[in-house]
């Protein structure tokens, strides 16, 4: 179909990386553009002394590959095959210039009256599988922590007092979601 509708294409190479393109058309129309060609390695990127200056300056305030890779982005850099800047491009300048990225923290910081996964597990003297299948099966029902993502249970004695007794097999079930305890609050009030 585009072939009945294009009189000609005619492309120039402006510089290594960049393809100046004409499009023809039958009624006489033209069309310009200028297209990305990829390259054989990023030192080959006309502007890759800027890209690796500042992969280098962004690595060492902190930032990690993904995020380099999306502010060179939107700066206007690009990886040899392709128009956006990967995280593996980042990464081969970084380690280049041997730039080590510090380890990510493995923790959560503790959340005052808040109780994780592994602290309630701690606390009955059970695994973090045995918490985490029971939370699975339904047996826990307990709310996601929105900001974190985590399982946090509430620190009262309640809590542990109700865990206590599931451990135990007195009761069957908890249900420690937010809208069961805001329920909870409306019935005792």
């Amino acid at each position: 179909m585009l072939r009945c509708l294009i009189d000609k294409v005619v492309m120039r190479r402006a510089v290594r990386d960049m393809a100046e393109v004409r499009i023809v058309w039958r009624g006489g129309e033209i069309t310009e553009m200028t297209v990305a060609l990829p390259v054989n390695a990023v030192t080959a990127l006309p502007r890759y002394a800027e890209m690796e200056t500042r992969v280098l300056q962004l690595a060492r305030a902190g930032a990690d590959d993904a995020e380099i890779a999306r502010r060179l982005t939107a700066e206007g850099h690009r990886s040899p095959s392709r128009t956006e800047v990967l995280c593996s491009t980042v990464q081969a300048i970084r380690l280049r210039h041997r730039l080590k990225v510090p380890p990510k923290r493995t923790r959560w910081a503790k959340i005052p009256g808040q109780l994780s996964v592994p602290d309630v597990a701690t606390d009955l003297g059970v695994s973090v599988n045995w918490v985490s299948g029971r939370i699975r099966r339904g047996v826990i029902r307990i709310d996601r922590d929105p900001d974190t993502d985590r399982y946090l249970f509430p620190d009262t004695d309640k809590t542990m007092r109700a865990l206590r007794q599931l451990r135990a097999g007195a009761i069957a079930r908890i249900d420690l979601t937010q809208n069961h305890r805001e329920q909870e609050g409306h019935q005792d009030a």
